[in-house]
C-alpha cells in the first residue's frame, strides 16, 4: 500500500514524516520551522492540530472497508505545551472506538524529552462506496 501522507499534499507541505503505520496505531513526526510558527517562534495551534488530524485520518484510513473513504467529523485539542523552531515534535495516534460508521481516535503529541505538548481526539467518518 502506497504511504497515505502522499495523497495528503498540505501534510506533505508542512514536512509531516509517517513513521509507523498500523491499524492499532499510526506514529508521525514533525519539525518545528518558523512558518509553522506564531509569534515567540513556537508551533502554532494549528500545524498541533493539523498535525494530529494527518494521523487520525491515515488511522481511520487504515481501518476502513474496501472502497470505503473517511473524512474528519469532529476534532477537539488539548494544548499542554510549547514547542519551539528547530526541535522534533512525535505524535502517536490509538483508537478509541472503531466502528462501522465512525471511528474515533486519541493522538498524543510530545517532544524529544517525552514532554506531553498536545492531546487531539478526532471522529473520522466512514464514507460508504458508491
Amino acid at each position: 500500500m502506497a504511504d497515505p501522507v502522499f495523497t495528503m499534499p498540505f501534510a506533505t507541505l508542512m514536512g509531516v514524516e509517517i513513521v509507523e503505520t498500523d491499524k492499532a496505531r499510526v506514529i508521525g513526526r514533525l519539525t518545528v520551522r518558523e512558518d509553522l510558527c506564531t509569534s515567540g517562534h513556537i508551533l502554532h495551534g494549528g500545524a498541533y492540530m493539523a498535525f494530529a488530524d494527518t494521523l487520525g485520518a491515515i488511522a481511520g484510513f487504515l481501518n476502513l472497508p474496501a472502497g470505503a473513504g473517511t473524512t474528519t467529523l469532529e476534532s477537539k485539542t488539548n494544548f499542554l505545551g510549547s514547542a519551539r523552531v528547530g526541535e522534533m515534535v512525535s505524535g502517536e495516534t490509538t483508537p478509541l472506538h472503531v466502528g462501522r460508521r465512525s471511528s474515533v481516535w486519541q493522538t498524543r503529541i510530545t517532544n524529544d524529552a517525552g514532554k506531553l505538548l498536545a492531546v487531539v481526539t478526532q471522529t473520522q467518518m466512514v464514507l460508504e462506496p458508491r
